[in-house]
């Protein structure tokens, strides 16, 4: 075994000093570096930031991927490649050879991770969910991050991506999704800028999980405020008390507003301010700010949930009620039949 690690020091050595001259070598080093190799499985290999090929070549040896990291490091030394590779954690195949290693590490694509941040959650409550991701490293940012200015939307990455990284991108994107709506906006809408667009998407997420019915919910308040009506959205209020947070009881049970909530006046509190709040009480995603920007002309001006999942639309006071007590009636009955399985 001695002899053949010295004899391939040499061999090493050789075509270092003769290069392509040294024909044999040179045919023997190139069946080296493309015949399979020892391992017999897949890897999942990582190249740290800041890594040099040397200690590169050296795990690669390690972890049974290659059969002599000197190899790697000639092949690089001669394709002039040493500072070609990559950072990022990368898929090798079983039997992978050294070439086809170097090939993944420097135009191969690197594995990417994913990260969901939904629709009409706070800026507060993205945050906690990138912080809390493995993959991604650093620190959180440390000046405040604007409510309102996170994008959802799942985002892909790759390993080595900063937590600082990833808040900037889904900004930048949150800025040009709001950049390309507002430019196709239409006309007439009692919205002055993009920040209030924002702010009105916010609460038109709030009031909806349901995709078709935010061009609905977003039309109805833009009547509301050509008429100059306020909004009496109930989560802008939740959101003057709690930030958005669900309100709980004393028995730790979810709970719904207080009428002395209702009456305290905040910054965000539609049902005692005119206008929109100070700033947006979640961030919004793309339909909700498209549906803002392009709403449904309905006439509606009331809306009460279904009970289903979505809501009732009326015209006038004399409609709204009727649905209010379909509503009330449809809960009645729910929790008889509930009662009646128990």
């Amino acid at each position: 075994m001695k002899f053949v690690k010295a004899l391939l020091s040499l061999l090493v050595l050789l075509l270092f000093v003769g290069g392509a001259a040294l024909g044999g070598g040179w045919l023997w080093f190139q069946n080296e570096i493309t015949k399979a190799g020892p391992s017999t499985q897949e890897h999942v290999f990582v190249v740290e930031p800041g890594e040099t090929l040397s200690s590169v070549a050296v795990r690669l040896e390690q972890e049974g991927i290659v059969s002599d990291d000197r190899l790697i490091r000639l092949k690089a030394r001669l394709d002039g490649t040493e500072l070609a590779i990559k950072t990022g954690e990368f898929i090798l195949e079983p039997q992978a050879s050294i070439a086809s290693v170097m090939d993944v590490l420097i135009e191969g694509k690197s594995v990417l991770h994913k990260i969901t941040l939904p629709e009409g959650r706070t800026t507060a409550q993205l945050l906690k969910i990138i912080e809390a991701d493995p993959i991604l490293t650093g620190a959180m940012p440390e000046t405040e991050v604007p409510e309102g200015s996170l994008l959802p939307d799942t985002y892909l990455f790759q390993r080595g991506t900063t937590r600082m990284q990833l808040v900037e991108r889904v900004q930048k994107a949150q800025s040009a999704v709001l950049e390309e709506l507002w430019a196709g906006r239409a006309e007439d809408l009692p919205v002055a800028s993009p920040e209030d667009a924002v702010i009105l998407a916010s609460i038109v997420e709030k009031e909806t999980g349901v995709s078709g019915e935010r061009a609905k919910i977003a039309g109805l308040f833009v009547t509301r405020l050509k008429r100059g009506m306020r909004l009496e959205s109930d989560p802008t209020i939740i959101y003057g008390i709690s930030k958005g947070e669900p309100l709980y009881n004393k028995r730790g049970q979810r709970r719904t507003l207080y009428r002395s909530e209702i009456d305290r006046k905040t910054d965000w509190n539609t049902y005692q301010i005119d206008g929109l709040p100070k700033t947006p009480i979640c961030n919004p995603g793309r339909e909700a700010i498209a549906a803002v920007l392009n709403p449904d002309e309905t006439g509606h001006i009331f809306f009460v949930a279904d009970g289903k999942g979505g809501h009732l639309f009326a015209k006038t006071l004399a409609e709204h009620n009727r649905n209010v007590a379909a509503y009330r009636k449809y809960e009645r009955e729910e929790i008889q039949r509930e009662r009646a399985g128990e």
